[in-house]
């Protein structure tokens, strides 16, 4: 790569805390491009991680409920047609709703997302329900709730044993389960059985829509194993009523993606924010590699002289670029992991680090730096060495 003198290298190692600065340049721009791109990505994934838990390959939700927000309900007698159909093994009803919840010290009202759903239905994969036995049996208990552990910390104890109220009704928590925020969340989440979503919500005041179990937010259809989810959906949508939409699992998590991605300017906000940091980043490495190239002109100018092409120059600096970007990168990394885990710990937001993201990042900070050393070098391709010699 430096041929058989590693000029890029020794131009960068010769002052040991410019390189330093560069390198912590670098890394700052990587951590300002992973944290932007980070909260976009949690906040998408955040949304459908609910989904992702439904136990069903089948997801029925009412026409018009184009997004989870919407807290429009359909007919639970729409789910026992549906169950009826060939390769169907089973229906679970899944019931949602927002509630006030009271911090038990402070006594501040905060609203928490409550799902519901028949404790003899497996209707989630959440870790503390189902692979618990004790959650699942206090669960039959009248007034009791499991609540998320990563409910925000303005919600109070979540602590099994802590008794306040919800909906202005006592409640006891008896269990935790893990989940997290998104934006019909905002607070966090608590699970309770069907039967005492009834004792909550079937009775409210005159403003507000009492429930029952006769209408559902989400439906949930369980295939027995070789059913063909994608014609099976096409049958029960044609055979039902038009007041219902059936979505495969996965077409219901594109779904959900497609609203908050065309419909709202999440995506475009954090563009534009990682495109700033983006251009931070090319700013800094250029005035660093620009420095470099000015210290040594007389060198450059030498080597033009004695037959080395203006791509030779360009090679040199470009190395430059490129040792930077891969070792400034590491402590950006690294930096981001931290700031990650302590995003999702005070959001509940999901943040996650995949390989793909990771190496996305990466082909940045490279490009970034390319474009940095390419601006850098111009200035001295374009230099007569006789004039740097006062020839």
């Amino acid at each position: 790569m430096f041929g058989r003198t590693p000029l890029a290298w020794f131009n960068l190692t010769y002052r040991r805390q410019r390189l330093l600065t560069a390198l912590a340049g670098v890394a700052f721009a990587v951590v300002l491009m992973f944290i932007f791109r980070g909260f976009e990505n949690a906040l998408y994934d955040s949304q459908v991680q609910l989904i992702k838990l439904f136990n069903a390959d089948i997801v029925m939700v009412n026409r018009i409920k184009t997004y989870m927000f919407i807290p429009d309900t359909f007919a639970r007698s729409r789910l026992f047609q549906a169950q009826a159909f060939e390769g169907v093994e089973a229906a679970y009803p899944l019931y949602t709703t927002t509630a006030d919840w009271k911090n038990p010290v402070t006594k501040r009202v905060r609203p928490l997302r409550v799902l519901a759903f028949n404790l003899n239905d497996p209707a989630l994969n959440i870790p503390g329900i189902y692979d618990n036995p004790a959650n699942l049996a206090a669960l039959e208990l009248p007034w009791t709730a499991l609540i998320d552990t990563q409910s925000r910390p303005e919600v109070g104890s979540t602590q099994p044993g802590t008794e306040t109220e919800i909906s202005e009704r006592k409640v006891a928590i008896v269990g935790n389960f893990t989940l997290g925020t998104d934006f019909a969340a905002g607070n966090g989440n608590v699970i309770m059985s069907d039967q005492n979503f009834l004792r909550y919500f079937s009775q409210l005041g005159p403003d507000e829509d009492s429930r029952s179990l006769a209408t559902v937010d989400i439906g949930l259809l369980k295939l027995k194993p070789g059913t063909d989810a994608e014609a099976l959906v096409k049958t029960i949508q044609d055979a039902l009523p038009k007041d219902v939409t059936v979505y495969t699992k996965a077409g219901f998590v594109e779904n959900e993606l497609n609203y908050w991605k065309v419909n709202t300017t999440i995506g475009f906000v954090f563009t534009i924010l990682t495109a700033m940091g983006f251009a931070v980043g090319i700013i800094i490495v250029y005035q660093i590699l620009y420095t470099d190239v000015a210290e040594h002109w007389a060198e450059y100018a030498t080597l033009k002289a004695m037959g080395y092409s203006n791509f030779f120059l360009l090679t040199i600096v470009l190395q430059q670029a490129v040792i930077l970007a891969l070792i400034g990168y590491l402590p950006g990394l690294l930096l981001s992991l931290g700031m990650y885990r302590l995003a999702a710990n005070g959001t509940g937001l999901l943040m996650q680090m995949t390989w793909g993201r990771g190496l996305n990042i990466l082909i940045a900070t490279v490009v970034m730096c390319l474009i940095s050393g390419a601006i850098a070098v111009r200035k001295v391709q374009a230099t007569d060495p006789a004039e740097v010699f006062g020839i």
